[in-house]
């Protein structure tokens, strides 16, 4: 299935060149992954006697290699309920690809699963970056042992061989979220062949817009329908947000121009310089995630060459009955509300952007946007608001349009009270030329 496979391809594009380098050399280390203001600090325990209740909201912890840590939560039985875990090591921290993984897992009073769990590794050739993922209870799920109103532990365990290197703490990022139910019956399963799972071209045409890529879910940068550019350094990850509404369909692509090796030698991080080697096997890579923070696509990574290249991703549109689907990148597609883009430049890219380089981002969430489910209560976790679709059309924070929109009026306000005060001078000023008319005219 085509679906949500990252791809290696040549775009048009100018070719430029870039000062080669080792990635020691590097002048600034990428900034580190952005905790949300106002995160509770917690310490989970090694076992579920004990553990720290959590509540809705964000919080935070570290977990070192063999970790696995337990936080008590108390579910309804009416509601939905997402849990999520983002590790963040250092930019620059050893990581065994596919070894040192995260996962997470909600299990019940007496230890019984909810759900599969989730579970994500590194797949950079040993790039560190942010990897999340989350464990779910649905309020209609399989598991009656799960349904019930009561004590269930959230469980975030760090994977990985003790003995290798890169085996300090992790920093971790924990989210706990609610999904209201519904009134009435809930949607079912959309048919297959309902919609199409052959990824459409790279949207086209436009002026670029300027993007400010965030280190993480807190801080993403705002986006929305067309052709946007930023700047990454290698070895940094820079996140965005894409509001994608109930029955859009999102296609991304994201673009390195061509670069230039200098010398014709290359270093290789671990190996030395490499004469000749132009292929860097793991140069850009490309993850989407859910407004609950759960994988739509891992972060796959793309060879460069120096020729231009893009990875891309499509995914399906947005359904509530996506959840019900076993294909794990279509079920990741159950609500509305901000998707995540995370795009990461390998450090050994410095062979050819010693000093960064600009990406193109484009960004297409396709499809009229359609009534959603009915919630019994307003989520503004899972649904998409007029404030986020106007700051990602002009690539502003919420906060950024609402000042925008306050001065504006503060802008009319001032208009009609120059307006007005000159409309009572023009007044005055006539009503004093009368008077002094009418006074010459009594002499």
């Amino acid at each position: 299935m085509p679906l949500l496979v990252p791809v290696l391809v040549s775009v048009p594009g100018p070719a430029g060149a870039a000062a080669a380098g080792p990635v020691d050399g590097l002048r600034d280390s990428p900034p580190a992954y952005r905790t949300a203001v106002g995160a509770q600090p917690v310490q989970g325990t090694q076992r579920p006697s004990g553990a720290p209740r959590i509540e809705p909201g964000t919080y935070t912890d570290t977990l070192a290699r063999g970790d696995e840590k337990h936080y008590a939560v108390r579910l309804d039985g009416k509601s939905s309920a997402y849990f999520s875990a983002v590790a963040a090591p250092r930019p620059g921290s050893e990581v065994a690809d596919h070894t040192d993984s995260l996962k997470v897992s909600l299990r019940d009073a007496d230890g019984n699963a909810c759900s599969p769990g989730g579970s994500t590794a590194f797949h950079g050739r040993g790039m560190a970056y942010p990897i999340a993922d989350y464990a779910t209870r649905r309020a209609d799920g399989p598991r009656t042992n799960c349904q019930k109103a009561g004590a269930y532990y959230f469980v975030v365990k760090r994977a990985g061989k003790t003995s290798a290197p890169g085996a300090d703490r992790w920093p971790v990022e924990l989210r706990f979220q609610r999904e209201p139910g519904l009134t009435g019956t809930p949607p079912a399963q959309p048919a297959p062949g309902t919609w199409s799972t052959a990824t459409p071209a790279p949207l086209t045409g436009g002026k670029k817009k300027d993007a400010g890529g965030g280190t993480g879910f807190n801080d993403a940068g705002p986006i929305g329908k067309g052709v946007w550019q930023d700047r990454i350094r290698p070895g940094e990850t820079r996140f965005y947000r894409v509001p994608v509404d109930w029955g859009q369909q999102l296609s991304v692509s994201v673009e390195l121009p061509g670069g230039t090796l200098a010398g014709g030698e290359a270093t290789v991080r671990g190996q030395g310089p490499v004469a000749g080697s132009r292929l860097v096997a793991s140069a850009l890579g490309l993850g989407v995630y859910n407004p609950a923070r759960g994988p739509v696509s891992d972060t796959r990574f793309i060879a460069y060459d120096g020729k231009p290249a893009a990875a891309r991703i499509a995914t399906a549109p947005v359904d509530y009955g996506n959840r019900y689907n076993a294909t794990a990148p279509v079920s990741a597609m159950r609500f509305a509300g901000s998707y995540y883009l995370a795009v990461s430049l390998h450090p050994d890219a410095a062979k050819y952007f010693e000093n960064g380089t600009p990406i193109t981002l484009r960004v297409d969430p396709a499809g009229r946007p359609q009534r959603g489910p009915d919630y019994r209560e307003h989520t503004t976790d899972f649904s998409v608001s007029p404030q986020q679709r106007a700051a990602a059309d002009d690539g502003m924070t919420t906060q950024q349009v609402a000042s925008s929109s306050r001065m504006r009026v503060l802008g009319y306000g001032s208009i009609s009270t120059g307006t007005v005060l000159l409309l009572a001078l023009g007044v005055w000023a006539v009503a004093a030329r009368w008077r002094v008319g009418g006074a010459r005219g009594q002499r």
